[in-house]
């Protein structure tokens, strides 16, 4: 290592951001927090709206399905950092949010039955999560380096479409695609590309902020920046409990049930990829169990608020891969962030007000180091010949089942199979990627990696 390379990291060691129970200064905490609460906002709200228009839902019951999304967002953040029990969250650097893996199963479940039943399934899918996390342990196995790694790079791959509709305006956006929605999106990707690599200190680890707030300003002379929502909402407001309802349908739940599961295997994924980011190794049982046990009651207790079910937010995971702040404080300001706008509509409807070709703008890269992320630990040790067979028949299958429509609604077809195997790249590129890895013959390497996970013990080191 050059003379260079050991001064950084040791001027890094020294710094509280890099550090989990470091203490920051509040100069230091706002904007890297700021930067994860802008990064997940429009992940968070979006679900919320899907489902309101899919339910016929009023303007006034639409915004309290977001507000109860943002507030269980901040809680079950914050059950990551601050694991209850020591046993009931991760303690892990991670940001929940409004899961759209969800949204496909949702809205046929509501356009069938209502608001009510899709409630009624997530108490249903959040139990079968509860009885799965306490099991990991003994199914932990079932998840190597390959597979995990597998996981995070087919979720890296998956965000891009989610960053491009951003940057060409938004899906179903009047001007989608148009050159001034390019223009502000690549304004926005460039700022936060030469403040992440040409400058230092606040300027570079707060740079996905930055340049949010440049590629705004950028924007508001085209009349982008629409505040609409801003005054017409209120500005204190408690979501009801039992507002909508709870409805218990049998086909509802059984098809909840199954997606629970497969959300597991995405949840498991984003604590890999957050494990290797900040420790550079694979989860522990313990961190498994939390993680998903953790989701699963974050769901029961969202569902009696209209709250979308939770998972991990990778593009969060992203941020830390790119600046290396892990420190638990400006998780816990970012987590308090959403908390409070849950109860203040006007905050709420301000996060929503940022121009969708900004946010695209200034999270595409941050998208791109999941996926080498996750390419990172597939190499780890060498890409051997096993490896790149599992790797590239579960990415294949997943993404090209995922972009061939209606692949899997053939005649005799169950319907349920192309709701939960069709609706993303991720379920069958983890599925694909686990019976690989059991039936082909093992190397040295995957030998020897089962014979250390066998002997890992539950406790993650400090950190």
């Amino acid at each position: 290592m050059s003379d260079k390379a050991t001064a950084t990291q040791a001027a890094d060691e020294k710094n509280p951001l890099f550090t989990w129970e470091g203490r920051p200064s509040l100069v230091q905490i706002v904007p890297l927090g700021l930067s994860h609460v802008l990064a997940s906002a429009m992940g968070v709200v979006a679900p919320a709206m899907i489902i309101a228009g899919v339910c016929g839902l009023s303007a006034a019951d639409e915004t309290l399905l977001i507000q109860a999304s943002l507030i269980m967002t901040g809680i079950a953040s914050l059950i990551q950092l601050f694991p209850l029990f020591g046993r009931i969250g991760t303690g892990l650097p991670i940001i929940m949010g409004a899961a759209f893996a969800y949204v496909p199963v949702f809205q046929t479940i509501g356009a069938d039955f209502g608001i009510g039943t899709i409630l009624g399934a997530e108490i249903v899918g959040g139990i079968v999560a509860v009885v799965v996390g306490l099991f990991i342990k003994y199914i932990k196995h079932l998840f190597p380096a390959v597979v995990t790694g597998t996981v995070i790079f087919t979720i890296g791959l998956s965000l891009y479409p989610i960053a491009i509709r951003w940057m060409a305006g938004g899906e179903g956006a009047p001007d989608f695609g148009s050159p001034l929605n390019w223009l502000i999106a690549l304004v926005t990707l460039v700022v936060v590309f030469i403040l992440t690599n040409f400058t230092t200190g606040i300027l570079s680890q707060g740079s996905l902020l930055f340049g949010i707030i440049i590629g705004t300003i950028v924007s508001i002379p085209f009349g982008m920046l629409d505040l609409g929502n801003l005054s017409a909402a209120g500005w204190f407001s408690v979501p009801g409990v039992m507002h909508f309802g709870l409805d218990f349908a049998p086909a509802a739940m059984a098809t909840a049930a199954i997606v629970y599961v497969v959300n597991c295997l995405q949840n498991m994924g984003g604590v890999a990829m957050t494990t290797n980011a900040v420790e550079h190794r694979i989860p522990t049982s313990r961190e498994y169990t939390g993680g998903i046990v953790s989701l699963g009651i974050m769901s029961i207790l969202g569902a009696f608020i209209g709250a979308v079910p939770q998972s991990t937010y990778e593009q969060n995971t992203g941020i830390i891969i790119s600046n290396g702040v892990k420190n638990r404080l400006v998780f816990t300001f970012a987590s308090l962030v959403f908390i409070v706008a849950g109860f203040l509509p006007k905050l709420a409807a301000l996060l929503t007000c940022i121009p969708q070709p900004v946010i695209g703008g200034a999270v595409l890269g941050v998208f791109a180091t999941i996926t080498v992320s996750g390419l990172d630990l597939i190499i780890e040790g060498g890409f051997t010949p096993r490896k790149k067979l599992i790797v590239g028949t579960s990415i294949a299958l997943g993404l090209g089942i995922y972009h061939v429509s209606g692949c899997l609604a053939g005649p005799g077809m169950p319907e349920w199979v192309s709701s939960v195997f069709g609706a993303s790249e991720l379920v069958v590129s983890a599925i694909v990627a686990i019976i690989l890895n059991l039936v082909l013959p093992k190397d040295a390497e995957a030998e020897a990696e089962a014979a250390a996970a066998r002997e890992e013990p539950d406790v993650a080191r400090d950190r």
